[in-house]
């Protein structure tokens, strides 16, 4: 599969947002987004685009796919059975979660609070399949190569061998190899360079063009401007 392939893919799925203001995960702001959201309920696409994926990494001994929860989950879930029927042997699913910490009950109701770290970490006996193991980390879209880069250094903390890093789309268009914890492998099945303004500098914001909440986190931005 090839990059138009893909794009031909996201274009029909409605995956590819323009001419809009959305706010994205590192807090830029850019008039496109790429929905991944909008792929998943495709199972037969999303199963098209993972095993490109896994084809990638056919030669390199896979033994465990992980990925960064929510929604790198199916990513992780259909790379590893391509992988398995690719290789003729099990290829492991698993994923990593965002971390959380307790805090105080805001309304001083005596609740658990929890919010996010904006780390991940790997749990529910997850961390024991990986120890040892060679390791391919997928993700969705990349932006900064925030989310993959900590689930890529959580892996190795529990000994897994990270063998590489395989996304559907490297948004931020100059994300290489080192700049996600040096992975020996790096593959992207589409590139694309979308604009990114920071929020004082964001020509959207001047222009008065109103903020997405459908997508990305044009919600939160605007619950804390309010606040």
């Amino acid at each position: 599969m090839n990059e138009q392939e893909v794009l031909q893919i996201l274009d029909r799925v409605s995956a590819v947002i323009t001419e809009s203001h959305v706010v994205y995960t590192s807090g830029k702001h850019g008039p496109a987004y790429v929905n991944k959201d909008a792929v998943y309920p495709h199972t037969a696409d999303t199963s098209h685009l993972c095993r490109a994926i896994a084809e990638r990494f056919a030669d390199d001994k896979v033994e465990v796919v992980i990925a960064p929860a929510v929604g790198g989950i199916p990513l992780s879930q259909w790379t590893a059975h391509h992988l398995s029927e690719i290789c003729g042997h099990e290829v492991l699913s698993v994923y990593a979660e965002k971390e959380t910490i307790a805090i105080p009950d805001p309304e001083g109701l005596g609740r658990k609070c929890f919010v996010e770290t904006g780390g991940f970490v790997i749990k529910r006996g997850y961390d024991k399949l990986i120890a040892g193991k060679r390791v391919l980390v997928v993700e969705d879209v990349l932006t900064t190569g925030a989310s993959a880069r900590t689930v890529i250094n959580a892996t190795r903390a529990f000994g897994g061998h990270v063998v590489g890093l395989g996304v559907l789309c490297n948004r931020g268009g100059v994300i290489t190899a080192h700049a996600v914890a040096d992975v020996p492998k790096f593959i992207a099945l589409v590139n694309v360079n979308l604009a990114a303004y920071n929020e004082a500098e964001c020509l959207l914001c001047k222009w008065g063009i109103p903020i997405n909440t459908a997508v990305g986190k044009g919600r939160e931005f605007l619950a804390r401007k309010r606040a």
